[in-house]
């Protein structure tokens, strides 16, 4: 059965145009190879998976290069992340990498019209959580084994798909609005009222305010006491759309407090000199996994395994320069979660509820006011 988000997507794409092509190419959009059996790419993940090791390495880089050492990766990274990780890739292995990078909504939507269209556009994905679980249910997604995906915490580790960075969901602040000692410690702080005007919050952080919300329900918290701290906090809030932009308008103090931007988007500008900081962590820090998956689909199938084996080796440590969280932190580095109370979006609840959540959510942030961009 399709998604919601999914059904949305494709009724979002399928103009007359999209629709003569899917009809001349036969089939709905999720049908195709996976209907008759392996696809010649899965043939090749499950030989390779045998390997290990160095064996395992070195078979990969020989069959990558027969493939022409070409790599179609789409992305939902940042520009400046993408661009690092690709190249450290590149500068180890001599792969030429062709990148796709846009939203996660986006780089999904292009799956999803390529898949319709019988068109193999792309050998590797790397996105969100919710976009991951979307295509995997299509069963757009090949099984993936290793050394690597055994590294990754067994709630980093999904049908089709492995976690291969963590964003942080954290509030912020401006420092020179808001001085040492009166940042928020807590959750429930952002629903001060000497907040009113001051809050940003996102305008579709649902996977945020889904899991806050079971979260404050699990600790004793009744339904009217959570909705009403939510409330609290959009009313008269600032709503931006994207977490980059809200780090910007943070920096610029467009308002003192931003409820749940990525930690490391915080950082980046902040290590740029803005005047902007979200330490000490609020806890508990909601965590939600970005990963990759292999494509069916793929046209170089060995490459695609290489650069996945890299990924959660040699690719942990680009991402860590990149000030991301890593799934699998490399020797020597700091664990930023270690001590730190945590809790997991729910993947799956998110991915068979979507609609009822953003819907919800949509209906909260009504009370604030959209930030002009």
């Amino acid at each position: 059965m399709r998604s919601n988000r999914a059904v949305r997507v494709m009724a979002s794409i399928a103009g007359l145009s999209a629709l003569t092509l899917v009809a001349a190419c036969g089939g709905s959009p999720s049908q195709g190879a996976q209907d008759s059996g392996p696809t010649k790419a899965e043939k090749v993940f499950a030989k390779l998976s045998k390997l290990s090791g160095d064996e395992r390495e070195k078979e990969l880089v020989k069959e990558a290069e027969a493939e022409g050492g070409q790599l179609d990766l789409y992305t939902s990274m940042t520009s400046d992340v993408a661009d690092a990780v690709t190249e450290a890739f590149s500068d180890k292995y001599d792969i030429d990498v062709n990148l796709y990078r846009a939203s996660s909504e986006t780089v999904l939507q292009r799956i999803l019209q390529e898949s319709g269209a019988n068109f193999n556009g792309n050998d590797v994905v790397e996105t969100d959580a919710l976009e991951m679980y979307d295509l995997n249910k299509e069963k757009l997604l090949a099984d993936y084994e290793g050394e690597g995906r055994d590294k990754v915490a067994e709630d980093g580790r999904f049908d089709g798909w492995t976690a291969d960075r963590y964003n942080l969901f954290t509030p912020s602040w401006n420092t020179k609005m808001v001085p040492k000692g009166q940042q928020p410690t807590s959750w429930e702080d952002l629903a001060d009222p000497k907040w009113d005007g001051k809050l940003a919050m996102e305008l579709s952080d649902y996977d945020w305010y889904l899991t806050l919300r079971e979260y404050w329900l699990k600790q004793g918290k009744s339904e009217d006491e959570v909705d009403k701290l939510f409330e609290d906090m959009a009313d008269g809030a600032k709503i931006v759309k994207g977490h980059t932009v809200m780090g910007e308008l943070l920096s610029a103090g467009q308002f003192a407090v931003a409820s749940s931007n990525y930690s490391y988007l915080v950082q980046q500008v902040a290590d740029k000199g803005a005047p902007v900081a979200y330490q000490p962590l609020v806890e508990p820090v909601i965590v939600r996994p970005n990963g990759f998956g292999l494509m069916k689909t793929a046209k170089h199938p060995a490459t695609a395994m290489l650069f996945a084996d890299w990924l959660l080796g040699d690719g942990q440590k680009a991402l860590v320069e990149e000030g991301l969280t890593p799934t699998v932190p490399p020797p020597g580095t700091k664990n930023v979660l270690e001590s730190v109370e945590t809790v997991d979006v729910d993947v799956e609840t998110l991915g068979e509820e979507e609609k009822k959540w953003s819907d919800r959510y949509d209906k909260l942030v009504e009370n604030g006011t959209v930030v002009d961009q």
